[in-house]
């Protein structure tokens, strides 16, 4: 059969079975497709019915949730059941639906839990409907916090993962599957045209070209013969795929493999001629200097050699002096000139190119240098050189000569690897020569002292002894050194572990501490809000002994919030974590205030209370108003706390009058110091106290059987905060006749850079009445600044807050529930949501709200982030948002503004202060 036939027999048949194979993969694509449609439809049922039975759950929480927190009559309460127990059973419904259709062994451990669970919520339902037809709501609340809550989200949980898992699977499958579809289908297509156009192409070409390649191979294989030279030997232009193909070009890439040995062996034997030509030189130039031992002979060889060997047509030899002290260059020796016909006799370090290259110990090159700048006189005339080179000559880092060459033309490669290999051994050699004639010059010396030096060996000899006994010692009080030096080293190691030890531990308390805060600040809130409301009895349906019962549980919650004051007051001193900014304080301003604040405590104890000001002092002193407030506040309520009878007094005078002259010698501007004196006629302090009661949690009376409470911190804040205002407390005390505590402050401090601490709410308790207007000019809203009289005129002329819409976002449903009643009781719309998802649920549902109280720290989404995200939606840009917080560390004011709050204030709420803030920010 001929070689044609052949060749057609076979790509036919390649031909068709590439068809009968494109055929089958399309109807096994198109069968694929069916069935995973077939899947998908089915995992869509699961995902419907999983939602449908989490809108029957979350239908039945909500219906709960109306008939505790609205009034509801009996009708109302009927009818809501009716709708719990329609969801109910359409939720059974829907996870019988489930089970029947569910075949993912996944779905099917997960349905036997999700039903267990949904039986206990079934009997949770059946029990909460009871206790709301009894109409015990209390019971019924706490059943919803304690068990309600917890299997609705353990119902959540398992519903979330069966549809979330169903959704993923369903829609990665579906996407793989049709992507996967559409690849095969255009792949076939593809293959199946491009087969057939290169099967006809390849077999037309092919039956063509395979006798014209054969021939072309032959042609080029003869013709090598020919060819003389082996730099470029022929190559087959042949770049057809084949077997001839392959034939070309396995011959070309031995070509190319026989040219690049060639190359690479004439290279090689190249290198081995420069290689021994630079050693056999080399070797020449260090045998040239046998027998030389002098720097002028050594000189004027070296640079004869170097120009011969290089080819330079000038050389200089300068090699370095020491003499008088100063460095210099001498010019030792020259090639092609005689005396100073070339170059310069001497030179200083950094004079010229040939002083730079000594100074900097770098080789220095010029090229292309211009005419005039040096003439070579020949026999024919004279030359001039284009090409200078500098080499500094070193010997242990040290230049001890400098090698000046000039040529036409440009030194080559190997000629400067000449130079730079024989630069070292001239170096050494140099070197030598000098050791050599300094060793000659000692040894003439020697000789003329050897007589002295005898006549002297017997005290020679005896200072040898002495200096062998203090070289004994010297090392002894080395080792000791030695000994010192390793015990600073273990002293440092250990106080750095102490450091880091500190810090740790401050690190630790500062987050004890703000855990504390959050931890008790959360149940205060709502336990003084609902004792207020039930102190101020605003329905009046309680008893007198009720109302005294609920005005002591918020008189004890706010002495424990004063206590967790005290404690981070005292902590963020201790740390250095203050700030305070001096301002100029009238005496005056000061008394009167003062005295409205502490004389109905003395009229109710009926004591005198009696504060003054001397006329010689200054009407103004500068320092930090609120800790200069805070520290007489505290010394005044200690001396109205422990006095029975007499008199409480303060008097404002010069330091002058009340410290020794001693004490007053110590101090600087004794003249400009103030004392504010605060006596008092009460039990007075032991002697043995006096230290003691200025300590933390310590008081005059610490027994367990104590007539006076307290916590024992406000003393200790009082001194460091005076020491922090560049003064100091002193104390003077009787027991049982009364006490005189002396604050001595400087008139004028300068202003001291510390870290800022947190403060209250962006209005803090100014919010309460209408005298906060000078407090708002500073104040920014995120999108604009408030127009403080425009606030003020508001809120002088609004009305109630009746049918006003404010969202509560709280993960703690006690804090809702008492702040629902609080807005409640003054006719406000109340929305909740437990957490900053339902926030924003509420939001898209609820696009009437006047205002939002958000907390911070909540599971799922917190209330920074809450914030953020509603701040990015258009309609709630300008929305009044007040965050609420436990922490009260430093940053949180910061943060909450940062994330776009309006406002900031901390927990347990001053219910008073929050409807004031809530005035202000919806009449602004």
């Amino acid at each position: 059969m001929k070689l044609n036939t052949k060749l057609y027999i076979c790509f036919s048949s390649f031909l068709l079975l590439i068809i009968i194979i494109a055929v089958f993969a399309l109807n096994m694509l198109n069968q694929f497709k069916n069935d995973m449609n077939v899947v998908v439809v089915d995992r869509y049922e699961e995902v419907r019915l999983g939602i449908n039975f989490r809108y029957e759950i979350n239908n039945i929480s909500r219906v709960e949730r109306d008939l505790i927190l609205f009034d509801k009559d009996k009708d109302s309460i009927n009818k809501s059941i009716l709708e719990i127990e329609q969801s109910r059973e359409n939720s059974l419904i829907a996870l019988d639906c489930l089970d029947k259709i569910a075949n993912r062994q996944e779905v099917r451990v997960l349905l036997p839990k999700l039903k267990l669970t949904n039986n206990s919520f079934i009997e949770f339902q059946k029990e909460f409907e009871t206790l709301v037809l009894a109409g015990r709501k209390n019971e019924a609340t706490q059943l919803i916090l304690t068990n309600g809550i917890k299997l609705r989200d353990q119902m959540y949980q398992m519903i979330n993962e069966l549809v979330g898992s169903q959704e993923r699977l369903m829609r990665d499958t579906l996407e793989q599957t049709n992507s996967l579809y559409r690849q095969a289908i255009k792949i076939s297509i593809t293959l199946i045209i491009l087969f057939l156009l290169l099967g006809i192409g390849v077999i037309y070409i092919t039956i063509r070209n395979i006798t014209d390649n054969i021939k072309k191979v032959r042609g080029v294989i003869n013709s090598i013969s020919s060819f003389e030279s082996t730099d470029n030997l022929p190559r087959i232009n042949i770049t057809s795929r084949d077997e001839i193909g392959d034939i070309a070009k396995a011959f070309n890439e031995m070509i190319t493999v026989l040219e690049q040995h060639i190359y690479h062996e004439s290279e090689s034997t190249q290198a081995l001629k420069d290689l021994h030509w630079l050693q056999s030189k080399v070797s020449e130039t260090h045998a040239s200097y046998h027998g030389v031992q002098d720097v002028n002979s050594f000189s004027s060889l070296t640079i004869n050699w170097i120009c011969q060997i290089v080819g330079a047509s000038y050389g200089n030899f300068y090699v370095r002096s020491n003499k008088k002290e100063t460095v210099k260059l001498i010019n030792m020796a020259s090639y092609a000139g005689k005396g100073q016909a070339f170059g310069i006799a001497e030179l200083s370090p950094g004079e010229g190119l040939v002083g730079q290259c000594f100074l900097e110990n770098r080789i220095i090159n010029l090229t292309d240098a211009p005419n005039q700048y040096i003439e070579i006189t020949t026999g024919f005339g004279k030359i001039t050189p284009k090409h200078i080179k500098i080499l500094p000559v070193e010997f242990e880092k040290k230049v001890v000569a400098v090698i000046e060459l000039a040529s036409r033309s440009e030194f080559n490669p190997l000629e400067r690897e000449f130079l730079e290999q024989v630069r070292w051994n001239i170096g050494i050699i140099l070197n030598r020569i000098e050791k050599h004639a300094q060793v000659q010059k000692l040894l003439a010396e020697s000789q003329a002292l050897t007589e002295e030096l005898q006549t002297q060996s017997e005290e020679l000899q005896t200072q040898q002894e002495e200096l062998k006994t203090f070289h004994e010692n010297l090392e002894e009080q080395y080792k000791e050194s030695e000994l010192k030096n390793i015990q600073l080293l273990q002293a440092k190691v250990n106080l750095e572990e102490q450091a880091h030890q500190l810090e740790s531990n401050s690190r630790y308390k500062s987050e004890f501490l703000s855990n504390m805060s959050h931890e008790l600040r959360t149940p205060l809130n709502s336990l003084l809000i609902l004792a207020r409301m039930l102190w101020e009895d605003n329905a009046g349906n309680l008893s007198v002994k009720q109302v005294e019962y609920a005005k002591t549980i918020w008189s004890s919650g706010n002495d424990l919030l004063k206590l967790i004051n005290d404690i981070l007051d005292l902590s963020k001193i201790e740390a250095g974590i203050v700030y305070f900014n001096p301002e100029q304080i009238s005496l005056f301003e000061l008394k009167e205030e003062l005295e409205k604040q502490f004389y109905p405590i003395a009229r109710e104890k009926e004591l005198d209370l009696l504060i003054q000001v001397d006329s010689d002092l200054p009407d103004n002193l500068i320092t930090e108003r609120q800790y200069l407030k805070q520290i007489l506040t505290n010394l005044l309520s200690n001396a109205l706390k422990f006095t029975n009878q007499g008199y409480v007094k303060m008097n404002i005078q010069r330091a002058s009058k009340v410290l020794s002259q001693d004490r007053l010698s110590e101090m600087e501007n004794e003249n400009t110091l103030f004392a504010f004196c605060v006596s008092d006629t009460g039990i007075g302090i032991a002697k043995d106290k006096k230290e003691l009661i200025f300590e933390a949690f310590q008081q005059v009376d610490g027994t367990s059987s104590r007539k006076y409470g307290g916590t024992g911190l406000g003393l200790s804040i009082c001194r460091e905060l005076a020491t922090l205002l560049g003064g100091f407390i002193e104390v003077k005390s009787i027991e049982g006749t009364g006490s005189t505590f002396t604050l001595i402050l400087p008139s004028n401090i300068v202003k001291k850079t510390f870290v800022a601490s947190d403060t209250k709410g962006l209005f803090g308790e100014a919010a309460v009445g209408l005298d906060f207007s000078t407090n708002l000019n500073s104040v920014n809203t995120p999108n604009k600044k408030i127009d403080v009289e425009k606030v003020t005129q508001n809120i002088l002329a609004a009305g109630d807050l009746t049918g006003r819409i404010v969202l509560v976002v709280d993960d703690d449903m006690r804090n809702i529930f008492a702040v629902s009643v609080a807005l409640e009781s003054l006719k406000i719309k109340v929305l909740f949501a437990e957490n900053g998802r339902e926030a924003l649920e509420q939001l898209q549902e609820n696009i009437d709200l006047d205002l939002i109280l958000m907390d911070i720290m909540m599971p799922e989404m917190d209330g920074y982030e809450t914030i953020k995200l509603i701040r990015q939606i258009q309609e709630y840009k300008d929305i009044p948002i007040i965050a609420i917080t436990a922490k009260a560390m430093k940053g949180d004011r910061e943060k909450c503004l940062e994330a776009g709050a309006s406002d900031y204030i901390s927990k347990p709420l001053d219910i008073v202060t929050l409807i004031s803030l809530i005035r202000v920010w919806l009449y602004r």
